[in-house]
Order: structure tokens, then C-alpha cells, then sequence
């Protein structure tokens, strides 16, 4: 098997907490050389929670897998220079602080540009790296919430919403991952400003389209619904709920010949989709009655056996143990002294490639192997 398509890439990361960590650990994943830059304190990620596995944290070890740690005091002239003979043979270096921290540590192109003028250099802001806004606080969910994400998201008469995770943050890291390598492959050195702001802009697509082209306010929908596509939302059966997606008219077809409804089949107030968004109101009081009459597992198997896109809501524990997350391999083991350590895996399957999981690096680990041998760090 293959050392990863990366092998050979050396990124120094100089991150805290999540979309950075994030970003880097995609790119270890992926065999690039990931060398962790920690303040004496460590990443404020390796105490977050009070579950450890030994010394491993839960939420550290979720975003710090294959890549090494070393300690350097930024604040300080050593640790600015131990850094500029740490880029000399990198590929490229990522940061997720403020835009002021990052330029006084140095970590920005025009700062690293005179060690080697091909570096890539990858700032993940709330903001930008420059800007009006650029030094303005920010984190995850305050984004979400200066976007219209949660505007958006939670049934109308509720309170605003945020996603049940840290999208904002995830995203921002994997869009930092494309702009790094994107660079790297054009084969110059340069500035990549990634902004929490602009990546949840970029997300809301079409729902920002119609805004901009026809004024089309978005608005909440009841029971996640689709704000085009009738029926395509959740619905309660008759001991949990199901999420029912009807997006092509041909679909809708299926769904009536399935439950006896010939009728609204050719009924011209739902037989399209332009009808069934029009009529969006009775098209859902009708499905909703329908499928409060059977169970989750009787609907998912009626429907999905015709091709009919349909699931149970399940809970996060029943995906992580479930037979998908194990047919596609996406839980992995790592041994430890203190029991094994699991981690979702790398979502990227890559022929001829099979990712190995490493332990988070303990604070500062590798330090001396790499700031105290010099050959170490040459370029592979």
C-alpha cells in the first residue's frame, strides 16, 4: 500500500481548538508530515472535556491524529526563529488565530517569505487576515448566527437554531485544506486567506442565489422541511419519525403507487412539483396523516425498497455503532497502554491507499527529535 498521496508534504501547523487541527489532521491522514507548533500551555483543545483515554483527551484526539508536537514560545525571538528554520523545508504552514496574533508571532507570508519563498501560508480567520472586521472576535457559533444560519434553522416561533455541531468550524477547515494544496500544486508560495464568515456565505448557495437575484427572503421551515421540494422533510410515524425526501415528480409517482394513492398521483394540485410546492400546506397534512399510521422501520422498508428516498432520525450513537460506519470502515482503533482509543476515521477512500491512525502526539513529544536534529527536518 501506498505512504499516502501526500508523502513527502510537510505542513507546520501552528493552530488551536478546531478548524485548524481540523485541516491538519486531514492532511496526516493523507501521509503529509504534520508537525503540531504548541505554546509551553499546549492547545487549549487538550483539556476540554475530562474524558481522557490515559492521556489522551477525547476532543484532542478527535482532531490531532498523525502529526507531532513540539513546544515553541512564539512570544519570544528564539521561538520566531526555531520557526523560520521550521519553514525553510515545509510545504506550508496553517494558523487559526487572530489575524493580530498571527502577525506578531510571524506567521504570515510576507513575514516567512525570506526562509523559503514557496511556502504556503494558510490563515483560517472569523473575518479575514485583512479587512474592517478583521480582528473581530469569533468563533462558530457566532458565525452561524451572523450568516442566517440559524436564522434558518429551527421550526418558525422558535429560537433561532445553530447546527448540532460545529459546522462553521469544520468547514472552514476543510475549505483551508483545498486552498493549501491548491497552492501547492500550482507550485508557487503565497498568502491563502480562508474566513469563517465567507465559508458559511459560500454554504448557503441557492438559498443566497434567490435572495440576490429575486429577492427571495429564505424562511424557516417547519420539521426541517425542503424549501422547494414537497414532500421532503421529517414526519412523525407512529412510534418515532422518519425523514421522507420526494424530489422528482417520477418519485412522487413511486411514493402513490407504493401507498394506493392513484388519485393524488393524477391530482392536478399535487401530481408536480411546482403543484405540490403551491399546495405545500395539503400535501403535507395528507402525508402526515399517512405516515403516522405505521412504524419507522415498516415505512423505511416499504419505501426504501422501491428506490424511495427514506430513513429513521437516528441518534448519533446508533450511526457511530451502526453497519454503515463499519462497511465503510469510518471507526478506528488505536491501541493505547490505557485501552483502545476509537476515532471516526478519514471520510477520503483513496485507491491503493488505507489510512494508519496514529496517537495524538503528548505535548511537546517530538521536540527534541526535531528542533535538536537538524537532518531531521530536512525535506523528504
Amino acid at each position: 500500500m501506498s505512504a499516502g498521496p501526500l508523502s513527502g508534504v510537510r505542513i507546520i501547523e501552528v493552530c488551536h481548538v478546531l478548524a485548524g487541527p481540523f485541516s491538519g489532521m486531514i492532511l496526516g491522514d493523507l501521509g503529509a508530515d504534520v508537525i503540531k507548533v504548541e505554546p509551553p500551555g499546549g492547545d487549549m483543545a487538550r483539556n476540554i472535556t475530562k474524558q481522557f483515554t490515559g492521556p489522551y483527551n477525547d476532543y484532542f484526539a478527535s482532531l490531532n491524529r498523525n502529526k507531532r508536537s513540539i513546544i515553541l514560545d512564539l512570544n519570544t525571538d528564539d521561538g520566531r526563529a526555531e520557526l523560520g528554520k521550521l519553514v525553510k523545508d515545509a510545504h506550508g504552514l496553517i494558523s487559526n488565530l487572530r489575524p493580530a496574533t498571527m502577525r506578531r508571532f510571524g506567521l504570515t507570508y510576507n513575514d516567512l517569505k525570506t526562509h523559503n519563498a514557496k511556502l504556503v501560508c494558510v490563515a483560517l480567520t472569523g473575518f479575514g487576515l485583512d479587512g474592517t472586521y478583521s480582528d473581530k472576535p469569533a468563533y462558530d457559533y457566532i458565525v452561524q448566527a451572523l450568516t442566517g444560519v440559524m436564522s434558518l434553522t429551527g421550526d418558525p416561533g422558535g429560537a433561532p437554531t445553530k447546527a448540532g455541531y460545529s459546522a462553521v468550524d469544520n468547514s472552514t477547515g476543510m475549505m483551508g485544506t483545498i486552498g493549501l494544496l491548491a497552492k501547492i500544486i500550482e507550485g508557487k508560495g503565497g498568502q491563502v486567506d480562508v474566513s469563517l464568515f465567507d465559508t458559511m456565505l459560500a454554504q448557503l448557495n441557492y438559498l443566497a442565489s434567490g435572495y440576490l437575484n429575486h429577492g427571495i427572503v429564505p424562511a424557516r421551515m417547519p420539521n426541517s422541511a425542503h424549501p422547494y421540494m414537497v414532500p421532503a422533510q421529517v414526519f412523525p410515524s407512529s412510534d418515532g419519525y422518519v425523514m421522507l425526501f420526494v424530489s422528482t415528480d417520477k418519485f412522487w409517482r413511486k411514493f402513490c403507487n407504493v401507498v394506493g394513492w392513484a388519485e393524488h398521483a393524477r391530482d392536478p394540485l399535487f401530481a408536480t412539483m411546482d403543484a405540490r410546492s403551491e399546495n405545500r400546506d395539503a400535501v403535507i397534512r395528507a402525508v402526515e396523516a399517512l405516515i403516522k399510521t405505521r412504524t419507522t422501520a415498516e415505512w423505511v422498508s416499504l419505501l426504501g425498497k422501491e428506490g424511495i428516498v427514506i430513513s429513521g432520525v437516528e441518534s448519533l450513537e446508533t450511526a457511530l455503532e451502526g453497519d454503515m460506519a463499519a462497511s465503510r470502515e469510518m471507526i478506528a482503533v488505536i491501541p493505547t497502554p490505557d485501552g483502545a482509543l476509537r476515532v471516526v476515521g478519514n471520510p477520503i477512500k483513496i485507491s491503493g491507499f488505507t489510512p494508519q491512525y496514529t496517537l495524538p502526539p503528548l505535548l511537546g513529544e517530538h521536540t527534541d527529535a526535531i528542533l535538536g536534529a537538524p537532518d531531521v527536518i530536512a525535506a523528504k
